[in-house]
């Protein structure tokens, strides 16, 4: 594809194109919306063929290049234009910096010669949020370009890079080098601490290995799968590691959106080896995940300020693959027959892993109106499995983690949550569509959120070959309702007018159905029986009476001293 590229245009080689050369080069897709300051880049990527997906607003340029990674593991790309394009995409470019996304966003910029009115200082907005801007010029276009994506890459987090508007055509000068990067640093942990670390697993009596997103950067699901079944251990991951251990022992996702059975056994681990994880309070359950007084071991090769949890008793700061293969080393396989798993045969069986809301099993809320945990529930049985599944940010991302299965740690995404945002999950479930294909995508929203990126609606539709869409719909902002009603505060502004999403999705070329009972969930069975390709826009109306568990857990952490 960067040969075609750089064939258009070899005879007026410029910023803008020599840019968008290395953008073909680097990377499979790029997603965007035209504007004065990016027109040239794009004009020259699409005349060539190359892919290229246009947002309606700029917020999902940024959310379908994070979610493009998230699916993939390849560096994404966004491009925008300056002033208001890159201010409308700055929540989206925040949650892909605490997210840790690697992703290259290409904006215009203000003209060298000085900011205009409606300029803003972009690199100090992107730096505010803890993101890296890279400048091209006549004289770097090519290399800095080049950079960006290599800084992206190694550092796993965004960059911005800039193209100042009286640069976007201007021609090539003689390129200067850049120096390399520096390498990045090798963490390896010394004897006595992988002696120290094998000692204390070695003495659980009921231990358990949780994989986090590092587990899956690092390619060390295999050599942890390896230690945990040494050990007879239990198993749970992050939900962005969602399914990375392929084991009947799994208690699945780890946190919030622990299931009340599973969560019963993971406050009985004497030890827990945290691997690739951060433990944050999601996913620590606010501090109620394990027991007080379990022995927690963190390995990863974070920077300093991420090596202090208040769970942790002791740490391990090494590169995740080397360090459990050396602690392989040192376990012996313990005799099964006489292990943990021995006295929870039940973890093992089918029945344990099912979906079945034992949590809450009634159809409707105190409302009338449907539980959510059954609807998601019977939902597993009827989406396809081969399925990515996307979710906005709101309270009703309680549910379908904790009840929809996912193929691998890939297949599970969801953008907004590092930021606490809403309103990204169109963009988000577009680059998905984009990256994976071959899969149906499974996009699960709310009302707030689905109401606040509207505008993109049309792009998942234009982006998708085979999706559907859920709109789990409790007429109100929920997790406002839940923290705030619930506290005495007037809900006039947490509710929302009933929206029919199935009737907008009809209107923009979808099919869909507006449910009020589990028997109409076979309009959607019917759908997928019968289309190959295509929309379905399921809208459900749900109890607003129902809490989801990692809520509760927030609610009631807020109530300690």
């Amino acid at each position: 594809m960067s040969t075609t590229v750089n064939a258009v245009s070899a005879a007026a080689a410029s910023v803008s194109t020599a840019v968008a050369d290395v953008v073909a080069e680097r990377t499979e897709h790029l997603f965007g919306l035209l504007g004065n300051g990016n027109a040239h880049l794009i004009s020259h990527l699409t005349s060539a063929g190359f892919p290229f997906t246009s947002a309606r607003h700029e917020a999902a340029t940024v959310a379908m290049a994070d979610a493009y990674h998230r699916a993939t593991g390849k560096v994404g790309a966004a491009t925008t234009t300056y002033g208001a394009g890159f201010t409308n995409a700055y929540a989206a470019l925040a949650e892909a910096r605490l997210a840790r996304i690697p992703l290259v966003l290409v904006t215009g910029d203000a003209p060298t010669t000085g900011r205009r009115a409606f300029d803003v200082d972009q690199t100090a907005a992107a730096a505010a949020v803890g993101v890296t801007t890279l400048v091209a010029g006549p004289d770097n276009a090519a290399a800095i370009t080049h950079r960006a994506f290599d800084l992206a890459e190694q550092t796993v987090q965004p960059v911005v890079l800039a193209i100042p508007y009286d640069h976007a055509t201007a021609p090539l000068i003689e390129q200067i080098a850049l120096p390399p990067l520096p390498g990045k640093a090798a963490w390896a942990a010394d004897t006595a601490e992988l002696d120290a670390v094998a000692a204390l697993l070695l003495s659980a009596k009921r231990p358990l290995v949780l994989a986090g997103r590092g587990v899956l950067l690092a390619g060390a699901a295999a050599p942890l799968q390896e230690l945990g079944d040494r050990l007879g251990a239990l198993f749970m991951t992050s939900v962005m590691a969602a399914n990375i251990i392929d084991s009947p022992w799994s208690l699945g996702i780890a946190g919030g959106f622990t299931r009340d059975h599973r969560l019963e056994l993971a406050q009985q681990a004497d030890v827990v080896l945290v691997a690739g994880a951060s433990l944050n309070a999601f996913q620590s359950r606010y501090g109620t995940l394990f027991a007080p007084d379990t022995q927690v071991i963190r390995i990863d090769n974070e920077p300093e300020s991420a090596m202090v949890h208040a769970q942790v008793t002791d740490y391990l700061r090494a590169d995740l693959g080397p360090a459990l293969m050396a602690l392989n080393e040192r376990i012996a396989a313990v005799d099964e027959s006489s292990g943990w798993r021995s006295h929870e045969p039940d973890v093992a069986t089918e029945s344990f892993r099912s979906a079945a809301p034992i949590e809450d099993p009634a159809e409707f809320g105190l409302d009338g109106r449907l539980n959510p945990r059954a609807v998601v529930a019977a939902l597993d049985g009827i989406l396809p499995k081969e399925r990515s599944l996307v979710m906005d940010g709101g309270h009703f991302i309680g549910w379908a983690p904790m009840y929809l299965s996912v193929p691998d740690p890939q297949a599970m995404i969801l953008v907004g949550t590092a930021f606490q945002s809403i309103g990204l999950g169109f963009g988000s479930a577009s680059g998905v569509s984009a990256a994976r294909p071959d899969r149906t995508t499974v996009f699960v929203t709310g009302d707030g959120g689905g109401l606040m990126g509207l505008a993109d609606f049309e792009t998942f539709l234009r982006a998708t070959r085979r999706g559907v869409i859920v709109v789990l719909n409790d007429s109100a902002y929920g997790a406002e309702l839940h923290q705030y009603a619930s506290k005495g505060l007037d809900p006039t502004a947490m509710l929302i007018e009933e929206v029919d999403f199935a009737a907008v999705g009809r209107a923009l070329g979808a099919e869909g159905a507006k449910i009020h009972t589990l028997d109409e969930l076979q309009a959607l069975t019917e759908w997928l029986d019968t289309h190959d390709e295509g929309v379905f826009v399921l809208d459900v109306s749900i109890s607003q009476k129902i809490v989801a568990e990692f809520m509760s857990a927030s609610i009631n952490a807020s109530k300690k001293p």
